[in-house]
């Protein structure tokens, strides 16, 4: 009865991953000069969407960027210019803010009526 009852929630527990997988948003890292290389560096260990939901300025990129190839990240010292260039001319820290596909943003505050 155990293994049955240990089995039915295995089963159950895979549906759900799995179906949470298959709603995952498929985000595209936009058209560039380096987005080649953006792919080839970071799509590895990441999904797009962590990256595109980035709002940073050009220093903040450059630290990102050099920490995560201290973590492993594939960049050619010659290529790593161009990657931050790349992401700070698409993920700016003025650019507005992301809104994931499918969601709808709500503050949960009342707006004031006007007259």
């Amino acid at each position: 009865m155990k293994s049955l009852l240990l089995a039915t929630s295995l089963v159950l527990v895979c549906s759900i991953f799995l179906a949470a997988s298959e709603l995952s948003f498929d985000e595209q890292l936009p058209a560039g000069p380096a987005k080649e290389k953006a792919e080839a560096a970071c799509l590895g260990c990441h999904e797009a969407r962590i990256i595109v939901q980035q709002r940073l300025a050009k220093p903040a990129w450059t630290k990102e960027v050099d920490k995560m190839v201290k973590w492993g990240a594939d960049v050619a010292p010659a290529d790593r210019d161009a990657l931050i260039d790349y992401l700070s001319a698409n993920f700016p820290a003025d650019k507005a803010a992301y809104e994931a596909q499918g969601t709808e943003v709500t503050t949960g505050r009342k707006t004031p009526k006007t007259k």
